[in-house]
């Protein structure tokens, strides 16, 4: 991963700095992509498809990292 990657607590995934603002929240300082700021500011619908989006993405980063997991144990 390149040294500016950051990671986004909204998305959980990495983006270029170039992509992320430092957002103040009650728990403190934190990164969150612009894309993500983008889609909860267009209304209800598309911060629901955003979210749609986002985790269909990150279970199918799961179930490949499972996947993999799964292949190296029965490697052994």
């Amino acid at each position: 991963m390149a040294n500016d990657a950051t990671y986004c607590y909204h998305c959980r995934t990495h983006h270029p700095r170039s992509e992320m603002r430092l957002i103040v929240t009650k728990t403190g300082k934190r990164w969150r992509c612009i894309r993500s700021i983008e889609a909860t500011q267009q209304g209800p619908e598309a911060r629901e498809a955003y979210g749609r989006q986002v985790s269909e993405i990150n279970k199918a980063e799961s179930k490949s990292r499972a996947q993999r997991l799964n292949n190296l144990l029965q490697e052994k």
